[in-house]
């Protein structure tokens, strides 16, 4: 399983009802609400390549969403608590 992090912009107000969107589509293990340049944090986990492509079309068809910043994780580099 392949992570990855995408950073969204969404219009002003819309965060709850992107939010609910993105809980719908399988690949979305986690999306937060975040303060900052970014409205949304999300935790995609993917098989393939092409499942990721994918998902992040899927992600960035939501209405309301804005931008996405996708943020591939780099395997053997990092840890976790």
């Amino acid at each position: 399983m392949k992570k990855t992090y995408i950073l969204a912009s969404c219009q002003i107000g819309s965060e709850i009802p992107v939010l609910n969107e993105l809980e719908k589509i399988s690949d979305v293990k986690e999306a937060h609400g975040i303060l900052g340049a970014y409205d949304i944090v999300i935790e995609v986990e993917s098989k393939s390549p092409e499942e990721l492509n994918n998902t992040i079309a899927k992600i960035r068809q939501i209405p309301k969403l804005m931008s996405t910043l996708t943020l591939m994780k780099i395997e053997g580099q990092g840890f976790s608590k």
